[in-house]
């Protein structure tokens, strides 16, 4: 969808997305830590409703995309040309993301599914998308094209980073590093819904402005710097969070022991009196 709607919807998602990857892990990295590297049934039903979820959003979004007042509503050609190709390719970005949703459904379903097998389908997905949105903006003004090759360099920064999972894979800095980029795709989607389409009838930005290119370049590391600082908080707020609860847990473990000692006590003495 060529308007604020259509990049606000797949900027939504890549933020929740995002977002709930900054949490998830870290815990995961501190709870595996010291510990056997073999996941656990919760950690699979985790990952199994997460990829329930992700693959829920791409359906939402071929549907937004194929099913709005002016989309193509399935048809491809009609009455001898090409009909809204651009909602076309975007349910084509979506389509690659269910399937990367549903290979990691079979991968904790299914024992004889390859091990990495899901993360390279999720790499690409995640090229497809930069496939797609590179031969997306031909033909269109200055700022519009250079936006929207901005966001390439997220997308295909993070479809490197989830091909070197297949062999490093559970790598805490890789994940860190693909989260950052999901949150930088989740912004920079909606910041090009806000330039490019103003939803409170601002004015228009010029598009053929060389001050507005630059701006927008420098707006485009801030959102990164935004992320790191998003996924360097969330890393700090469960180390101090799972940190207070093991301090907590051996108070309670401490005062326990205290507890049956002294009873332990009580005990040999009440004997010894009797005696």
């Amino acid at each position: 969808m060529a308007n604020f709607k259509g990049h606000a919807l797949p900027g939504s998602f890549f933020l929740i997305v995002g977002l709930w990857w900054s949490v998830k892990y870290p815990l995961m990295y501190f709870h595996q830590k010291g510990k056997s590297s073999r996941r656990t049934h919760y950690h699979q039903c985790l990952e199994i409703i997460e990829a329930a979820i992700r693959t829920l959003f791409s359906v939402i979004g071929i549907l937004a995309e194929q099913f709005v007042p002016d989309g193509p509503h399935l048809h491809l050609y009609h009455e001898n040309e090409w009909c809204k190709l651009m909602n076309w390719q975007h349910s084509t970005m979506y389509l690659f993301f269910a399937v990367s949703g549903i290979v990691d459904m079979l991968t904790c379903l299914v024992s004889h599914v390859p091990l990495g097998l899901d993360r390279l389908v999720m790499a690409v997905a995640v090229f497809t998308e930069g496939f797609l949105f590179y031969y997306h903006v031909h033909n269109r003004p200055p700022l519009d094209q250079h936006i929207h090759s901005l966001l390439l360099c997220a997308v295909f920064g993070g479809a490197f980073s989830i091909f070197v999972e297949v062999v490093l894979r559970d790598n805490i800095v890789l994940q860190l590093f693909r989260t950052s980029l999901v949150i930088l795709q989740g912004t920079w989607f909606w910041q090009i819904g806000f330039v490019l389409f103003p939803p409170f009838g601002g004015p228009e930005w010029d598009q053929k402005d060389d001050a507005n290119l630059m701006f927008v370049t420098m707006c485009f590391c801030w959102h990164y710097l935004a992320a790191l600082c998003i996924v360097a908080i969330s890393y700090s707020l469960v180390f101090c969070h799972l940190t207070r609860l093991k301090r907590h847990g051996g108070e309670i473990i401490g005062i326990r022991k205290l507890k049956s000692d002294h009873t332990y006590q009580t005990a040999l003495l009440s004997g010894s009196d009797e005696e």
